[in-house]
């Protein structure tokens, strides 16, 4: 199943097309996202075995964010271990977590203004929480997720390295620093949810590649580790980190700039199509 939304309503995607959630359940589920997530066990029941309308084209509108109020957005660091290294660093023992605040949230097609001249990217697997749950052991981790989508820590590396200790957090939630899309896919979709191959073209070139299974920590392990402390609530993300090929780790470094097109890919998922314009001031 691939959930999306259009219009700020929660839609199936079925192909190019879409189905209204709230229209094809007969106002059983309302046509908040959010409102759907919180009814995920109930919902999955009713979308494996409801006879759905044929889907609609989107003629010419766009799939929004899946998620589009979360309510908690975990990140993780340094989660694959060809990225520690370029950043100059052992691989971590225990899952290192910062959080992108969830105003910076945005969808799958989007323009993103600069706030400063050191904006760099970071795709992402994005595991999202369908069942909540406080202390969720590894095991059973999967049935807490909704589904899998793709997403983009944008992350400003002058605000985000300053001071001592730096402030990750602020410096990666600028608005629009958070794409997420272009569906929610369940994970029965995947042969295998924990290993999937990820892509960042930059302008047509490709500047990151490497497979979720490389991660230290999978997303059974994270949501063991994260739901021991916080209890998940769902609709939340969990930004599972990135792989080599960031902008700062180059030589010499390469940030975006206007006019810079990026497309981020997950197989299976679908991509983000994020460009970039200069603001008047910057950070």
């Amino acid at each position: 199943m691939r959930l999306s939304t259009v219009d700020g309503r929660a839609a199936l995607v079925a192909g190019d097309g879409v189905i209204d959630v709230a229209g094809a359940s007969d106002g059983r589920f309302g046509p908040d996202p959010m409102a759907v997530l919180e009814q995920w066990t109930a919902f999955r029941v009713w979308a494996a075995n409801a006879v759905l309308p044929a889907a609609e084209p989107l003629a010419g509108r766009a799939l929004d964010a899946p998620v589009p109020r979360p309510r908690q957005v975990f990140a993780i660091a340094l989660n694959y271990p060809p990225h520690a290294a370029e950043a100059g660093y052992q691989p971590p023992a225990d899952p290192l977590v910062f959080t992108k605040f969830p105003s910076c949230i945005t969808g799958p097609d989007t323009t993103v203004e600069l706030p400063g001249d050191r904006v760099d990217w970071e795709v992402e697997l994005v595991a999202v929480i369908g069942v909540g749950g406080h202390r969720i052991a590894a095991g059973d981790a999967w049935e807490h997720v909704a589904g899998l989508t793709v997403g983009q820590d944008l992350s400003e590396r002058g605000v985000q390295l300053l001071g001592t200790p730096p402030q990750f957090s602020l410096g990666k939630s600028f608005p629009g620093f958070g794409p997420t899309g272009p569906a929610l896919v369940t994970p029965d979709e995947f042969a295998d949810p924990g290993d999937l191959r990820l892509v960042t073209e930059l302008n047509g070139t490709v500047v990151q590649k490497a497979r979720t299974g490389e991660m230290i920590f999978g997303v059974p392990e994270l949501i063991a580790r994260l739901s021991a402390i916080c209890p998940l609530l769902p609709g939340d993300l969990v930004f599972t980190g990135t792989p080599a090929g960031v902008g700062n780790r180059m030589s010499p470094p390469r940030y975006l700039g206007p006019d810079d097109v990026l497309v981020s890919r997950i197989e299976g998922i679908g991509e983000l199509r994020t460009r970039f314009t200069r603001t008047l001031a910057t950070a």
